[in-house]
């Protein structure tokens, strides 16, 4: 296993590169490193998204809770995170336009608010990583144990460890995308190839359609179903368990930087397309492969008279890597092994890129060296002289007594890199490993390899730290619920005011920082009164009652009310730009994170060729430049709330319990939906990504010749 996915994740690394090298010249760029080029293609967004989503605990946990809740545990659980998911189109599209050059979102609240808040959400955003590495190490020792025999500890961390980080090293975010659709697409053949190979054998089978329904039908399914039945999605338990995982999706897309990595690595119209699809492919997955493995187990239990795994197994998520190994022998633990194994690697990487580019952008460069200590944000990077914009330009003529057109010394001159000469000669020497000529641009230039370097260390460290960590982790015998949902839920009271960072200008430092820490306190102190006078035994079963679903919701909705109320009357109280009443000031702060080498204008070229090339661009203009995909995003948000939240719950909803005929018309619905997103998640990215290689080496080719024509016209 190890040198399998090891070995195809180092050779699509090599392959990424070298396509970056040979046909977009960009390979040694720190920007590529963490936003793939900027130009990922809707497909490759949807199944990387897909990818992320597709954490362990969604095979092994997801099982037991709907042994616990029934068909509504099913239905339920999927909307709750589709839910989550459909919020980030327009996001997306809103951080694409107000922060066109950010990396990390946390550059934004540095931008916005100073240090004091910066640092504040660094640490959330890491300890957040650090959940996230948790729930898979759990996921991973839970699952892997029980189907290897006599593997240790540390060789299971070790090779976590390798599938972690491996390709990240060569690669970058750019190759974990690559990975993310090898992964994806094998998981749907894998789950295809588990759902139809039990459910279509012969009648007398545990997993087939009418022994499911009979089992369900004879079992007393759990209280607050309808008729205490399983084949019912009338379920209070189910939606209140939906409306936590809503807020927990929520929050980890808020919090965790390698879910925003997504959105900064694809323009805003591919980004929004690609967060709705992604919403649809991973309903195809999650719930035909948990209806198909908890119900076949309830059948089996039911033929055998008695449960088949105790209480302690089933809580630790054994019912799937059960159902497969006794189904489907061999064969299906490997098969389970192959889709765990993919989820691990794909989320893991992704949790490394993401504190790497957390360390590099947000730590080292602001607080360690920074290049430039700037006075304004306005000022340039390279010189730290106020920029000069065209308009400015035409207002300081105007004020001119005599006309005469004249640039003040004290504003910026200096050119982009791809219009220096000096910088051609550099790129073409760096080949030789020649020092940089370029006055204006070359001590950047030199301060971004440092950058590389130390990134590349950053990525080699925290792959080797995932082995300690694990074993501190392990150790402590930490339940996976608790891991997943009861750390997280104190990290909820940062959703709000994160939020309000991208669409509120008069959010101020003060109101974000105490409203963030309000909510904070409110929220685990919901949750420990609640498991405290809520259960017999109170805070004595720890990891038990504080992760019940009404300890989880109190402390949920009292965490996000208070942070938002708190930091909206806090941010209106101190907000001291009433008499301006100009909240296009707010972004401009934003506006101006850049990479002077590569900058933002650069990759949005075509889409911003109606502006002056030095005419400075607001967050009002780029909304009305990017106006199509802020259509499509609310189109497909209000889309996806027909169907997941309106259409779908009403149809389900509007049976009592399912006859056998509704039963197996609501699988077959199932695997239908799977199939249709197995076959786009299969062809559509390599076809786009593809084409869009295609494309560039076109331009490419015209570009050299234009340039051998401007050479001999120059000659001759």
């Amino acid at each position: 296993m190890l040198l399998g996915f090891g070995g195809l994740s180092l050779l699509l690394a090599i392959i990424r590169n070298t396509i970056r090298r040979i046909v977009y010249h960009d390979s040694n760029s720190l920007d590529s490193v963490f936003d793939a080029g900027g130009r990922v293609t809707l497909g490759l967004t949807a199944v990387t998204v897909v990818s992320q989503l597709l954490w362990p605990a969604d095979f092994l946990q997801t099982a037991t809770n709907i042994t616990k809740y029934g068909l509504g545990g099913s239905l339920f659980f999927s909307i709750g995170v589709v839910t989550g998911i459909q919020m980030f189109p327009l996001l997306s599209i809103t951080l694409k336009t107000r922060a066109p050059g950010a990396k990390t979102f946390l550059q934004i609240v540095y931008a916005r608010f100073g240090k004091p808040a910066h640092i504040m959400f660094c640490c959330v955003a890491l300890f957040t990583n650090m959940i996230v590495i948790m729930a898979l190490t759990i996921a991973a020792k839970t699952a892997i144990v029980g189907l290897v025999k006599d593997i240790s500890d540390e060789m299971l961390l070790i090779i976590l460890a390798v599938l972690f980080g491996s390709y990240c090293l060569i690669g970058g975010l750019g190759t974990t995308f690559y990975i993310s659709y090898f992964n994806t697409a094998l998981t749907f053949i894998s789950v295809m190839v588990f759902v139809f190979s039990i459910t279509t054998t012969d009648s007398d089978s545990p997993a087939s359609t009418h022994h499911m329904y009979k089992a369900l039908s004879c079992l007393k399914g759990p209280d607050g179903n309808s008729q205490n039945s399983y084949l019912t999605f009338r379920s209070r338990p189910s939606l209140l368990f939906g409306v936590i995982l809503f807020f927990s999706q929520t929050t980890f897309n808020f919090c965790d930087q390698a879910t925003w990595q997504s959105r900064i690595a694809a323009k805003p119209e591919q980004g929004a397309i690609g967060f709705i699809l992604a919403a649809f492919l991973w309903f195809g997955i999650s719930v035909t492969i948990t209806l198909t493995s908890s119900f076949t187990y309830l059948s089996m239990s039911y033929q055998n008279g008695t449960e088949l795994l105790g209480t302690n197994d089933i809580e630790k998520g054994f019912i799937t890597p059960f159902v497969m190994e006794k189904l489907m022998g061999s064969s299906g633990a490997y098969l389970l092994i192959t889709m765990l194994t993919m989820a691990l690697m794909s989320t893991g990487s992704g949790e490394v890129m993401a504190i790497s580019s957390i360390i590099v952008y947000d730590i080292y460069k602001v607080y360690i060296k920074p290049f430039r200590v700037f006075k304004s944000h306005t000022a340039c990077i390279l010189c730290g002289k106020e920029k000069t914009y065209l308009e400015e330009s035409e207002q300081e003529l105007d004020k001119q007594s005599d006309g005469i057109k004249h640039i003040k010394e004290a504003n910026c001159t200096c050119v982009s890199a791809d219009d220096c000469i000096a910088c051609k000669q550099d790129l073409h020497y760096k080949k030789f490993s020649k020092q940089y000529v370029c006055g204006t641009h070359g001590s950047y230039r030199l301060y971004e390899d440092e950058l590389l370097r130390h990134k590349s260390w950053c990525l080699l460290w925290i792959t080797i730290a995932v082995v300690p960590f694990g074993l501190i982790i392990v150790n402590t015998k930490m339940n996976l619920t608790w891991a997943c949902f009861a750390l997280q839920a104190g990290i909820a009271a940062f959703v709000p005011p994160l939020f309000l960072v991208l669409i509120w200008s008069k959010l101020t430092s003060k109101g974000l920082i105490i409203g963030s820490a309000c909510g904070i306190i409110a929220d685990y102190t919901a949750i420990l009164l609640s498991a405290h006078y809520g259960h017999e035994d109170g805070l004595t079963n720890f990891y038990i009652n504080t992760s019940t679903d009404v300890s989880l919701f109190s402390g949920l909705a009292t965490g996000v009310s208070v942070s938002l109320i708190t930091t909206v009357i806090v941010s209106l109280y101190t907000y001291d730009g009433w008499l301006n009443g100009d909240a296009e000031k707010a972004w401009e702060a934003t506006l101006t994170i850049d990479n002077p080498l590569n900058p933002w204008r650069k990759y949005y070229q075509k889409e911003l060729a109606i502006f002056p090339a030095n005419m400075k661009i607001t967050s009002r203009e780029m909304w009305q430049v990017f106006n199509k995909a802020k259509l499509i995003a609310t189109f497909g948000f209000v889309l996806s709330v027909i169907i997941f939240i309106i259409t779908i719950p009403a149809a389900m909803l509007s049976i009592d319990v399912l006859s056998e005929r509704q039963f197996d018309t609501w699988l077959m619905v199932c695997k239908i939906w799977m199939v249709v997103c197995a076959i786009f998640a299969i062809f559509v990215p390599p076809i786009e990504e593809v084409y869009q290689i295609y494309k560039q080496y076109i331009k490419n080719k015209i570009g050299n010749g234009q340039e051998m024509t401007g050479i001999l016209k120059r000659q001759f």
